[in-house]
């Protein structure tokens, strides 16, 4: 697997007991108004997300994340090993998919000891087999230790088809049961390829788009199809295929000529839209295809201004990114805040805004506190 040059130097306990344990519908609280903590240079304030419009200026652009989320957890059976959880990390484009293999019932562990060769039967006569560690990167032979595999499909229908009949989102054990494909979709969701839910935009609701173009702010979507975010501690993201289209360039270019800000929705924002900067000028350009743009202190963002983001665990690839955009002393001072606040952490959880002083930029919004 591949491993991060650097690590998040953010320091926290991992947040086992304030888990979000189901969406906030089904706690009692609309979509919009979870809890955000506000993070600036100039301070701290607790807020909601529906409040998000007094936080902003107008001129800012808030880019989000279009992607819908697949159901793409099922179960199979691999010989001797027996039922096993698949994840469908994302399908590659000579028509194989990258797949992960995780301990049933509730796919609470990675399975680590699979190998070329190895066959997954699935309901109905289909067939998964293990071609190769995916990325190939050094792993051992066998791809003993190997998290992600590159796996061809077989049977009487396309690996799609499957996961339409037999697969469920993917969830781990810290959720109170199960939850339909369409709470992990987000107001945006229009392009199906997402192993698992763009969540930082999930607290969006109409409303509070409407309220966010009616006061200047605009709003515009990129396009990035996420994989799986179980990495191990260290673990680099896997390659994600994004689309950043020219009207959106234009968008983003223009705001930061006028001195708006640019406010990503999520890490999986940030990764497309850094994965479309022209290298000369700067800019953002349209752009498509795979990328494997790591964003972190050594290459830090060139686009982004703010982050709109969830809560992420230690040492994940995900804070690094957060770290990169924000900065080391903000992105503890958010932790740190959101520990002693109480704040709900992972996909169903709580959410963060991130503005980091930038010169010429606006500061917070209308300063106003509306808790």
């Amino acid at each position: 697997m591949t491993r991060l040059s650097v690590l998040p130097l953010t320091r926290f306990d991992s947040p086992d007991d304030t888990t979000a344990p189901a969406p906030p519908e089904e706690r009692g609280v609309a979509r919009d108004a979870v809890r955000m903590l506000v993070v600036t240079g100039q301070g701290v304030a607790h807020a909601h997300f529906r409040d998000l419009p007094a936080y902003l200026a107008p001129g800012d652009l808030v880019v989000v994340n279009n992607s819908a989320t697949l159901a793409a957890e099922f179960d199979a059976r691999a010989g001797a090993r027996g039922p096993v959880v698949v994840h469908a990390a994302g399908r590659l484009d000579d028509g194989t998919w990258v797949v992960e293999l995780r301990t049933p019932p509730d796919a609470s562990r990675a399975v680590l000891d699979a190998a070329v060769g190895e066959v997954l039967d699935l309901p109905a006569g289909g067939r998964l087999t293990l071609l190769a560690p995916y990325p190939r990167d050094g792993s051992s032979p066998t791809g003993s230790g190997n998290r992600l595999w590159r796996a061809a499909v077989s049977g009487p229908r396309q690996l799609e088809q499957h996961l339409v009949r037999y697969g469920r989102p993917i969830a781990y054990g810290y959720l109170d049961r199960s939850y339909p494909l369409s709470a992990y979709q987000t107001v945006f969701a229009s392009r199906p390829g997402s192993a698992e839910m763009p969540s930082a935009a999930r607290p969006f609701s109409p409303e509070l788009v409407t309220r966010l173009v009616a006061t200047g702010i605009g709003v515009a979507a990129v396009t990035l199809h996420t994989g799986v975010s179980s990495q191990e501690a260290g673990e680099a993201p896997q390659p994600e295929w994004f689309e950043v289209s020219a009207t959106v360039a234009r968008l983003v270019n223009a705001t930061r000529a006028g001195g708006g800000r640019v406010v990503a929705v999520g890490t999986t924002v940030t990764r497309a839209l850094e994965s479309a900067v022209d290298e000369g000028s700067g800019e953002l350009t349209a752009r498509s295809g795979w990328t494997t743009r790591v964003v972190s202190r050594e290459d830090p963002p060139r686009t982004v201004d703010g982050l709109v983001t969830g809560w992420h665990n230690p040492e994940a690839s995900h804070l690094l990114l957060v770290e990169a955009v924000a900065g080391r002393e903000l992105t503890q001072r958010a932790y740190d805040e959101a520990a002693r606040g109480g704040y709900l952490w992972h996909e169903f959880g709580d959410s963060a805004l991130l503005l980091p002083d930038r010169p010429g930029a606006a500061g917070l919004g209308s300063g106003h506190d509306p808790r």
